[in-house]
């Protein structure tokens, strides 16, 4: 069957971002573009998605967060051929920040530079995404009787709530993109679009083993069922943050 969709995901790694594409293409049919730094690696799990999935779609593009990377990826997504006529329908930041660093020999140059890359990405991914749910979708308000346009997804840490000592760059990071996520929230709503923040709060593997039945880790299809499930709510119920943790881990 032809996608019906198209998905976006930054943070297409191995460890989380297979397992979330694999859902997306097999459960939700949607198309997945796969964001990531490296080109080796982001080849790597493009490759593997295609053979345990060979009539998914499934396209790689190597991507740093910086403002003119991200906007010349979504122009490269939107030119390319495999996803010709599809409209997007959940767009999804998923990458990896951390930095532990006593604060006292924290340098104003690294904890910015922290910032700027994960900060600043999230306003450019979403800039980006918001762009494209409108143009493929239109610009009429719920209120108008027209349909949701998409779901914009950012996956957060505990950190984004409260941090550890050390954790001072990682922790603003974090906290400044659920706040993103908020505003974005309260804005964009009413215009048709869905802006979630997830606290994921444990480890998440690609691996449906001992480890996740027993509840010590999450494993990334289960976050990818989640994440599909938040994309096809409907404007009767929205979710806007929601924590996930493997049932043993503390709280």
């Amino acid at each position: 069957m032809a996608p019906s969709g198209l998905a976006i995901l930054i943070g297409a790694g191995p460890t989380t971002g297979a397992g979330i594409a694999r859902i997306l293409a097999s459960q939700g049919n949607m198309a997945v573009a796969l964001l990531a730094r490296r080109p080796g690696p982001l080849d790597e799990v493009k490759q593997s998605l295609q053979s345990q999935l060979p009539s998914g779609v499934f396209e790689a593009f190597p991507t740093d967060t910086s403002p003119d990377s991200l906007k010349k990826t979504f122009a490269d997504i939107k030119a390319h051929k495999s996803f010709e006529g599809l409209k997007l329908n959940t767009a999804i930041y998923s990458i990896k920040h951390s930095s532990k660093k006593p604060f006292l020999s924290e340098t104003y140059e690294d904890f910015t530079e922290s910032l700027d890359s994960y900060v600043g990405g999230a306003f450019t991914f979403a800039q980006e995404s918001l762009k494209r749910f409108f143009a493929d979708h239109g610009e009429d308000s719920l209120a108008d009787g027209a349909p949701k346009k998409g779901t914009l997804i950012f996956t957060g840490t505990l950190g984004a709530l409260r941090c550890s000592a050390e954790f001072a760059a990682y922790g603003a990071g974090r906290a400044s993109v659920r706040q993103l996520a908020q505003t974005l929230a309260r804005e964009m709503s009413a215009k048709g679009v869905h802006v979630v923040h997830t606290i994921a709060n444990g480890s998440i593997r690609d691996e449906n083993g001992e480890d996740q039945k027993t509840g010590k880790k999450m494993s990334a299809e289960a976050v990818g069922k989640t994440y599909l499930w938040l994309s096809q709510q409907e404007p009767a119920l929205w979710t806007h943050e929601l924590d996930m943790r493997p049932a043993q881990e503390k709280f």
